[in-house]
């Protein structure tokens, strides 16, 4: 793993725990994860690799990423304030699924550089994976939906709040 790699798993990261403490949820807040995961995404993909079964791999993390991203979303702690702001605080279970799957993605990349790439080769060559760039795309896709899904459902749930005349948690 680079340093730009560390960097951006751990900004994403440190973005839902700052959210711990309650604070306005602006469409700013929203978009600035999604504004690091495309960068990310725009530096590492250089292409989608269809042979073998690397679109079902790539399928498959990005559906599992969306699912986390979703389920974090969910479990955001929301309410109006005194003068009708959205305001928003990550709970232990939102964070926890945030935390899930930005943690295990990284743990698997550490693991993959360091003693795990000869597992990996194995594992795909048997599954027809057919290259490491296959993996890099994959694990974008899961960052990538797992940010879309979160932010999608704050974005609702921001919404929703924001047409509600009496302050209340949703």
């Amino acid at each position: 793993m680079s340093i730009t790699d560390y960097l951006i798993d751990s900004s994403l990261v440190l973005l839902v725990l700052l959210q711990i403490r309650e604070r306005e949820l602006t469409m700013r807040a929203v978009l600035r994860p999604l504004i690091i995961v495309a960068v990310a995404v725009a530096n590492y993909v250089h292409g989608i690799p269809t042979a073998g079964n690397d679109l079902v791999l790539i399928l498959g993390l990005a559906l599992t990423g969306g699912l986390i991203g979703i389920l974090s979303g969910q479990a955001v702690l929301m309410r109006r304030g005194r003068h009708g702001e959205v305001l928003a605080r990550s709970g232990w279970l939102s964070s926890f699924y945030w935390v899930l799957g930005m943690g295990s993605r990284f743990a698997f990349v550490f693991w993959l550089t360091h003693w795990g790439g000869r597992t990996i080769a194995q594992w795909g060559a048997s599954h027809s994976i057919t290259s490491f760039e296959a993996w890099t795309v994959a694990l974008l896709a899961m960052a990538a939906f797992e940010v879309a899904g979160r932010s999608a459902v704050l974005a609702w749930r921001r919404h929703d709040l924001q047409r509600v005349a009496q302050p209340e948690l949703v």
